[in-house]
């Protein structure tokens, strides 16, 4: 299979932590398995056949009614859009299947690299995300 973008470069647009104070600190250290990490994708069109793709992760616990603690990044890929690719249904696969993918390694291990900073170095995930397949089951 042919790539039909080129990925021009990639950064952390945006990071944010909260931990209210030393007994939250300790509390998520203690209830690490109840928080889950969240993904979100979003797409900006940009001149010139390229577009920037937004990967925000988020590590909380959804069923704290008052947040103790969580951990959001937002990661930026821009990339440049083959010719070939304007029908709208390859612009959807590109950036929500396969520029995922392929930066998916880069934005977990800084994200992670980050909340290991903060003092959380236990902090892992059970099982890896594929795209593809979200993908697919979502276009049922």
């Amino acid at each position: 299979m042919t790539k039909n973008y080129k990925i021009l470069t990639s950064y952390v647009k945006h990071i944010s932590s909260k931990i209210n104070d030393t007994e939250s600190f300790i509390y998520l250290k203690d209830n690490i398995p109840k928080y889950s990490l969240g993904i979100d994708i979003n797409s900006i069109p940009l001149k010139n056949n390229m577009a920037e793709v937004d990967i925000k992760l988020n590590f909380s616990n959804k069923s704290e009614k008052d947040q103790k603690a969580y951990f959001e990044m937002t990661h930026s890929t821009v990339v440049r859009v083959d010719e070939s690719a304007v029908n709208k249904d390859d612009l959807k696969k590109i950036f929500l299947s396969e520029v995922p993918t392929e930066m998916y390694p880069v934005i977990e291990k800084k994200f992670f690299e980050i909340v290991k900073s903060i003092g959380y170095p236990d902090i892992q995930l059970e099982k890896r995300i594929n795209f593809k397949d979200l993908f697919e089951k979502n276009q049922k």
